[in-house]
């Protein structure tokens, strides 16, 4: 099934996304990043709408602009969740329950129905998806009940962005991700001028408002994010050369637009169940761009979910 292999490039590209998003909110506050890569995301939409097309339907319009909410109450939920943690529990989680959310939507509601290796092949991915969301080396601890609400509230909210996009027309091309990006860019912008305005009358000035301060988690502006560099600690540098965080957050907008591009094909091509289980592991893109770009070590339960993707991937493109 082409649905299945374009669901996994995007997850792929999500997780690229993710991790320039990452190391851009090590320098600059995570809604700012998110605010430069919406914005660098539309700009990217907007240049390719004259060569792909797409028809303004009021439907799709609306649901587009949905989309585009639901990305802003993610990122807000999941940022809230992961300040709570402990991460090495309740990222595995959020990240089970967005591909759990739409699967459910697209078996139950939507009644589709797979071959048994099909389903084989969902069971793969879901477990796939719990061990490339591990966080190796972190404390273990008993999650609170309001961490654990906001992770259920983050992941649910990150399914319905899938299932938003999934109810929109073959007819309307680009047009839905261009509505969710304006929308997205305009909520994020005002969050920052917000930000900076209320810095100022603490007499903070406009560019130590951008500074991170506490906890350092970077997402792509669906709501996805990297929780392989989530932080508290000191801000470290990065190996390899040394890039202004202004164009690592406009590089995660472009990659992120084209991962939900991916998305949108694969939904348009196949079932709302195979592409949401596979786009779920957007965390291998960047686990894999981690070990190869910053010479991190991978845990050997994530290099087993990796495998665990591939599998996956492959069940349900024959599924």
């Amino acid at each position: 099934m082409i649905a299945a292999l374009v669901a996994l490039a995007g997850a792929l590209v999500y997780g690229s996304a993710d991790f320039l998003g990452g190391l851009a909110a090590r320098r600059l506050r995570s809604i700012v990043v998110t605010a430069v890569a919406a914005a660098s995301g539309l700009v990217a939409l907007l240049a390719l709408m004259p060569f792909v097309g797409g028809a303004w339907l009021p439907a799709d319009v609306l649901w587009g602009a949905l989309s585009g909410v639901l990305g802003v109450v993610a990122i807000v939920l999941l940022y809230a969740c992961l300040a709570v943690g402990p991460m090495s529990i309740l990222s595995p989680l959020t990240a089970v329950i967005t591909a759990v959310a739409p699967m459910s939507w697209g078996l139950l509601v939507q009644g589709e129905a797979f071959s048994p290796l099909g389903y084989v092949g969902l069971a793969v991915a879901l477990v796939a998806v719990i061990l490339v969301g591990f966080i190796p080396g972190e404390k273990v601890v008993r999650p609170s009940t309001r961490g654990l609400l906001m992770a259920v509230g983050a992941g649910t909210t990150l399914g319905a962005f899938l299932i938003a996009l999934d109810q929109t027309s073959a007819a309307s091309g680009l047009v839905p991700l261009v509505v969710n990006r304006a929308t997205n860019t305009a909520i994020t912008a005002m969050a920052v001028v917000a930000l900076v305005v209320l810095a100022r009358r603490r007499g903070v000035s406009a560019a130590d408002a951008l500074v991170p301060a506490g906890a350092r988690v970077g997402a792509a502006p669906s709501g996805h994010i990297d929780l392989e560099h989530a932080s508290t600690g000191p801000v470290s540098s990065p190996a390899g050369p040394r890039v202004s965080p202004w164009w690592l957050a406009v590089g995660c907008g472009v990659l992120d637009v084209a991962a939900n591009a991916a998305a949108l094909i694969a939904l348009r091509a196949g079932d709302l169940a195979v592409v949401s289980a596979l786009t779920a592991l957007y965390p291998a893109g960047t686990i894999l761009l981690a070990a190869v770009v910053l010479r991190e070590r991978v845990a050997v339960v994530q290099w087993v979910g990796l495998a665990l993707a591939l599998a996956a991937g492959g069940l349900l493109a024959v599924g």
